[in-house]
C-alpha cells in the first residue's frame, strides 16, 4: 500500500529484482511514461547536439537534443511530486540504473516522479553550464503548473539526485533564487523553489582537493579559475531559507569523496537549514535503490521515514 514501510528483506528483495530487470531489459519494460518537452521552442541560448538520444549498455543517456520529462504517476496520489536527476558527471545521465528505479519507488509510495533528461554542458549548447540548472528549474516550474492534472500540491514538490544529478538538485535547492534564463510562458511565473531534496552520494565541492571528478571538468573544465569553482560548489550558496535536505553517502566512495557530503552537512548546518545526513561504512558508489545488499540499500525506507518527519507525507 501506498505510505506502507516494508521490512528489510522484503524491500532488498524488490528492489533488487526490479534492478535487475530495468539493466536487462531497459525503460521500455515498465511501460512508455508521458513525455513533457520542458520548452516550447530552442532552449535558452540554442545550440547542442543533433538526432535522438544515444542510450549506452548500461541504459545511460547522452546526446541530449530535446530536454524532457518523463511522468511515472501512481495510482493513488497522495500530492506528493519529485523530480528525479540521474547522475553521470554531467556527460551522459543514468536513466535506468538510477532514475527508473527511483521513479518506480516513488510511484509505489504514492508520489508522482518527474524523470529529467537534462542537457549536458559538453554537447554544444550556448547556456554552457548553466543548461542543466535551466533545465532543473523549468522542470520545477512545468510540474508546478501541471500539479490539477496530476493531482499535486504545488507546496509539496521536491528534487531527488544522484551523483551529479546530486549536485544539480542541490542547486536547483540552493538557487532557487537565482533566474536562470528568461521567461518564456506564464509556467515560469511559478516558484523554481523544491519544498525538499533529497541528495544521493552528491558531488558538492569543485575546490580542491575536492575536485577530482567528472562533474568538474564537464562544468568548468580542467583550469577551472577559484571563482568558477567556487560559483559551482554546493556548499557556497547554502544560506537560512534553503529547503530541507537528506543526505546519503558511504564512506568507501571511491568515486565521490565522502567529504562532499560532510562539507554540505556543515554548511547547511551552520546556515540553520533542516538536515538529516545518514552516513553508511560500506556501499560504494552508484548504489542508487535495490543495487546493493549493504545496510547502505535501507536508505529508501529512511527517507520515507524523513519524508514523514517533515511533514511532506501525510
Amino acid at each position: 500500500m501506498p505510505g506502507s514501510v516494508p521490512d528489510r528483506r522484503s524491500l532488498l528483495l524488490t528492489l533488487a529484482a526490479g534492478s535487475a530487470l530495468l539493466s536487462t531489459r531497459g525503460a521500455d519494460a515498465v511501460g512508455a511514461p508521458e513525455r513533457i518537452p520542458l520548452w516550447p521552442g530552442q532552449p535558452p541560448g540554442g545550440g547542442g547536439p543533433q538526432g535522438p538520444p544515444v542510450r549506452d549498455d548500461s541504459g545511460a543517456v547522452k546526446n541530449v537534443a530535446v530536454p524532457v520529462l518523463e511522468v511515472y504517476a501512481p495510482e493513488t496520489p497522495t500530492g506528493v511530486a519529485v523530480l528525479v536527476a540521474g547522475g553521470g558527471g554531467y556527460a551522459r545521465i543514468g536513466i535506468v540504473k538510477e532514475a527508473l528505479p527511483a521513479a518506480l519507488w516513488l510511484a509505489a509510495q504514492g508520489i508522482t516522479a518527474f524523470v529529467l533528461t537534462y542537457r549536458l554542458p559538453g554537447e554544444g549548447w550556448a547556456a554552457g553550464p548553466l543548461a542543466p540548472l535551466q533545465d532543473g528549474q523549468r522542470a520545477l516550474r512545468l510540474i508546478r503548473a501541471a500539479s490539477g492534472r496530476f493531482r499535486i500540491d504545488p507546496a509539496r514538490v521536491g528534487v531527488l539526485g544522484f551523483s551529479a544529478g546530486g549536485h544539480l538538485g542541490g542547486l536547483i535547492a540552493a538557487r532557487s533564487a537565482f533566474r536562470a534564463y528568461e521567461p518564456v510562458d506564464a509556467a515560469d511565473d511559478l516558484s523554481a523553489r523544491p519544498d525538499f531534496a533529497t541528495l544521493i552520494y552528491p558531488v558538492v565541492s569543485l575546490e580542491p582537493p575536492h575536485d577530482r571528478t567528472t562533474t568538474r571538468r564537464s562544468l568548468v573544465g580542467e583550469a577551472p579559475s577559484p571563482e568558477a569553482s567556487r560559483d559551482w560548489s554546493l556548499q557556497t550558496h547554502i544560506r537560512s531559507g534553503c529547503p530541507t535536505l537528506f543526505l546519503v553517502q558511504a564512506d568507501d566512495d571511491p568515486v565521490i569523496s565522502p567529504e562532499h557530503s560532510r562539507i554540505l552537512d556543515a554548511a547547511c548546518r551552520a546556515a540553520g537549514v533542516p538536515v538529516e545526513y545518514h552516513r553508511f561504512a560500506v556501499g560504494g558508489h552508484g548504489f542508487g535503490i535495490g543495487r546493493s545488499e549493504a545496510p547502505v540499500a535501507l536508505w529508501p525506507r529512511l527517507c520515507r521515514l524523513w519524508l514523514t518527519s517533515v511533514s511532506v507525507m501525510r
